[in-house]
């Protein structure tokens, strides 16, 4: 029972920055711009929030300067693909190989480290938050357990992301600017027939989504290492993006998609070094591909018959 309350709070971990970089995607592409870049918003993200929380010694001036960084990326991408009816997938690709060589560079200049930051004081980041009662429930079976790994114990983005989540549903569902995103990208002509801004629903949704974006950079760098790594990244924007698909562009089945690779990521951790029945110690690069071919699976069972937002991907030109 330790093992899988184990394994299930090391899901949470894991998810929680896929389901921001999840959600974020989810804005832009319900709009219907196609949003490769959740990658490298991520990566800067991490990184300004990294070098603003040793700056400054603040964590929550590190979340600021990492979301700030990651808007200011989504509204060049909106420049490109909105504004000037650019290549969405040229924009967001040269947002993630930019993202990719310049914070090395900038890390390697400000902080002469490889690369990378200055580890952060424990001051400098976000810690765990402890529940009261963790002391008393540890004795109590299953409810205890429940308690001291799945409810207690997180940063305080895991929380955030937890409300978040019912958030963006409520948003994209239910508000009126939810309608108009999807009307936007559904059908764009008739959206703007009706009175509604196409350039202006697609410029917010892909504000919201660089803040989640730079949400996701901060619990990498402020909470999970403590300092910002090169590549640290390490794909979870595009896994985010397989996720959306595979949710076929829905809040809730897309973080469902992020919480199975989460999972699955979770359980490799925990079978490097250990000799299973018959086949005995599995090679650590195979145990790694494990999240991954499992996804793939998953994607190849699910994405056909995922339908996008008829306009994804389509410039807008106001009809005459």
């Amino acid at each position: 029972m330790d093992l899988l309350f184990s394994i299930l709070e090391s899901t949470i971990r894991a998810a929680t920055p896929l389901m921001l970089a999840a959600l974020a995607g989810l804005f832009s592409e319900r709009s219907g711009v196609v949003d490769i870049s959740l990658e490298g918003k991520i990566l800067f993200a991490a990184f300004a929030s990294a070098s603003a929380a040793y700056v400054s010694g603040s964590p929550w001036v590190g979340m600021l300067a990492g979301m700030g960084v990651a808007v200011m990326l989504a509204m060049v991408h909106g420049f490109v693909s909105v504004t000037y009816n650019g290549n969405q997938l040229i924009s967001g690709m040269a947002i993630n190989i930019i993202a990719s060589g310049l914070t090395p560079v900038l890390g390697l200049a400000w902080f002469q480290q490889g690369g990378n930051t200055p580890q952060l004081e424990s001051e400098m980041r976000f810690r765990e938050i402890h529940w009261p009662g963790e002391e008393m429930m540890q004795n109590v079976p299953v409810l205890g357990q429940f308690y001291n790994h799945i409810l207690s114990g997180h940063s305080i983005i895991v929380y955030m992301t937890i409300v978040i989540i019912p958030v963006v549903t409520w948003f994209i569902y239910r508000s009126r600017f939810g309608l108009r995103v999807r009307a936007v990208g559904e059908n764009p002509h008739a959206a703007d027939t009706a009175g509604v801004s196409v350039a202006k629903i697609r410029y917010t949704a892909l504000f919201w989504g660089g803040l989640l974006c730079g949400l996701a950079g901060t619990y990498l760098s402020v909470y999970q290492t403590g300092s910002f790594i090169r590549e640290m990244s390490a794909g979870k924007g595009f896994l985010a993006l397989a996720a959306l698909i595979f949710g076929k562009w829905r809040p809730v089945p897309a973080v469902i998609g992020c919480l199975l690779f989460a999972f699955f990521d979770a359980i490799q951790i925990r079978l490097e070094g250990v000799a299973l029945p018959i086949v005995g110690e599995v090679p650590s690069q195979f145990i790694q591909v494990i999240p991954y071919v499992l996804t793939v699976l998953l994607m190849a069972g699910f994405v056909g018959r995922a339908t996008a937002p008829k306009a994804i991907g389509v410039p807008f030109v106001k009809s005459r």
